[in-house]
């Protein structure tokens, strides 16, 4: 009888080792297989971020560009304006001249009056 306790202890040790490596692979493939997702996803999250950077980047020098464009445009206003702000005098002048000041410069233009017949 002893050995027949003995064949069925060792036929129960075997198939519990044989379940219990079964087990292991299993976990093993889990781990394998939750790791190449992992990966996967880091992959994917480092795409979308690097396209996202790039996109700030475009974004970011366009606006730069457009910032120096209207500098520009606002510079140019600024002097199209100091030309165009000049004061005009007509001030009762003996010679009867129309004083201009354009840019910070005057000008003087002399009236010809029509002779009289």
């Amino acid at each position: 009888m002893s050995l027949r306790i003995k064949a069925v202890v060792e036929k129960f040790v075997r198939e519990l080792q044989e379940a219990l490596d079964a087990d292991i692979q299993d976990r093993i493939m889990k781990e394998r297989e939750m790791q190449s997702y992992i990966q996967e996803r880091e992959r994917e999250v480092a795409e979308r971020e690097a396209a996202w950077k790039a996109e700030l980047s475009r974004r970011e020098a366009e606006i730069a560009r457009q910032e120096a464009r209207l500098k520009m445009e606002r510079e140019n206003l600024e002097k199209e304006k100091s030309v165009l702000m000049g004061t005009v005098s007509n001030q009762d002048n003996l010679d009867g001249a129309l004083e201009i000041t354009v840019g910070g410069e005057k000008y003087r233009c002399l009236r010809f009056s029509k002779a009289k017949k």
